[in-house]
């Protein structure tokens, strides 16, 4: 995948756990905008963030006219592309909900690049899009999957946002509410 401006390389965006915890090497980091999409708790989570018996909450990239999702370019580090790829591929397409593909991204140092991202598929079984955030909140409050509580995964994405600059405030919002429900 190569950036508009001729600069080689594999970009993969992250809008979700890839920004806190990529899991591949990284050669360079920058904050980017894609259009056309927002980030949205609409996939069910059977593996990582709950069970098939009691599914937690993901993010993943929903479709929608005049949206954007603020997140991070994260360059691959040469000679890590085929590696990062295999892994990325298992790590998310797990069940089928993403969908791969490559999009625009643009960087907010102004260079334009072609990016990796993973997408919901709206036909997919776990797509749950259009939950009000106060029963997203309930679900997440109380999931646990493969890689630990789903209220851990919220906390860390709300977080490294605000860190970054890019505050999302549905994020922020259900990060409250959630420990607010966990503190029962």
């Amino acid at each position: 995948m190569q950036g508009a401006d001729g600069d080689d390389g594999m970009w993969v965006f992250g809008y979700g756990s890839l920004i806190w915890n990529p899991g591949f090497p990284v050669a360079e980091t920058v904050a980017a905008r894609l259009d056309g999409w927002h980030r949205s708790f609409c996939m069910r989570s059977i593996h990582h963030r709950g069970t098939a018996e009691a599914p937690g909450l993901v993010l993943a990239l929903d479709r929608a006219p005049g949206a954007m999702c603020r997140g991070v370019a994260l360059r691959v580090a040469p000679g890590a592309e085929v590696q990062t790829l295999a892994e990325l591929r298992e790590r998310e397409l797990v069940s089928s909900a993403y969908l791969e593909r490559t999009l625009p991204l643009a960087l907010d140092d102004g260079r334009q690049v072609e990016a990796l991202c993973y997408v919901i598929d709206r036909d997919h079984v776990q797509y749950c899009g259009g939950l009000a955030l106060e029963d997203q909140a309930a679900i997440i409050a109380r999931a646990a999957g493969g890689r630990g509580p789903n209220a851990d995964y919220l906390w860390n994405t709300a977080a490294h946002l605000a860190q970054m600059g890019l505050p999302d405030p549905d994020l922020d919002w259900l990060a409250d509410r959630v420990r607010a429900l966990s503190q029962r």
